[in-house]
């Protein structure tokens, strides 16, 4: 009985052998740093100055709840991931979908192209697009302005909108991809006897299109919800965080303390807040994805 288990037990060793290469790079590559990042999270690391760094404990993660700029940057950062992902990429992904299912080959084709043309420019390129677009002397001032419209510095005025709308203009093709596909699962024969029965396009939405699809908009929601979390290059490239921090986000704000401050230990310790709010919202979404008994 001894020796069978003992076989048993080298099988399962062996079965490992395979995946060792793999589990170490995974040690060496993602696990070490983050654990390194979690230690310089509680030291008082700089990247100027003293050389050396002393353990501090929970002093940063205090000076950040403590830190009025932070505390903004945290709430632009709701707001931004709200307006652009939650709201903006998510409802207009789903209309653009439903659309294109409904619209000729042609349309489907040309919709397609320019929706996904935007996502896949890199995320520089696209910030400079919108840069152009809202800027003082840029293409909706000149519209506005061809209309007799009153025209404004968009950039310094809205700031948070501005670049909410510059996510919502990149990432909606990434929802409507998801969408497509999962509209496409939904039988016709299900829709056309609702159609029959004579629910309008509202209740067939509500009652038929959204649950049939519900797993595919939770899961949408929560890789759309992660990526607008960690935005960085889109809003700096941009705004810069600015006006003064009015478009501050989480990562601008931790990129200036760590990177423009020099204080990599308080940059690194909001990081890691950062990823708590990111975890929250994961398990969030994976409550309400939870099949129902």
């Amino acid at each position: 009985m001894s020796t069978a288990h003992a076989g048993r037990q080298q099988g399962r060793l062996w079965r490992w052998v395979p995946l060792a290469p793999a589990t170490l790079l995974l040690v060496l590559f993602l696990a070490g740093p983050i654990a390194y990042c979690v230690w310089i999270a509680f030291t008082n690391t700089q990247l100027t100055g003293s050389s050396s760094s002393d353990f501090v404990g929970l002093a940063n993660f205090r000076r950040a709840f403590a830190d009025e700029n932070f505390r903004n940057a945290v709430w632009l950062t709701l707001v931004f991931t709200f307006v652009s992902s939650i709201v903006g990429q998510n409802t207009l992904g789903l209309a653009l979908a439903g659309l294109m299912r409904a619209a000729s080959r042609p349309v489907r084709t040309l919709t397609g192209a320019l929706v996904i043309a935007a996502w896949v420019l890199p995320e520089i390129v696209a910030a400079f697009l919108l840069y152009a677009f809202f800027r003082r002397e840029g293409t909706l001032n000149a519209i506005l302005d061809w209309l007799q419209l009153p025209s404004q510095n968009w950039l310094y005025t809205l700031p948070i909108l501005a670049v909410s709308f510059a996510n919502v203009w990149r990432g909606t093709a990434f929802s409507m991809l998801i969408y497509s596909a999962a509209l496409s699962e939904i039988p016709k024969d299900i829709t056309e006897a609702a159609q029959v029965d004579g629910a309008s396009g509202v209740r067939r939405l509500w009652h038929i299109t959204l649950p049939m699809i519900r797993r595919s908009i939770g899961t949408n929601l929560m890789l759309n919800t992660l990526s607008t979390l960690s935005v960085f290059g889109l809003i700096w490239a941009m705004t810069r965080g600015g006006p003064g921090n009015r478009s501050q986000t989480l990562p601008v704000f931790m990129y200036d303390q760590a990177f423009q401050k020099s204080l990599i230990g308080y940059g690194t310790a909001v990081a890691l807040l950062l990823l708590l709010v990111g975890s929250l919202f994961s398990l969030v979404y994976l409550r309400l994805m939870r099949v129902e008994v």
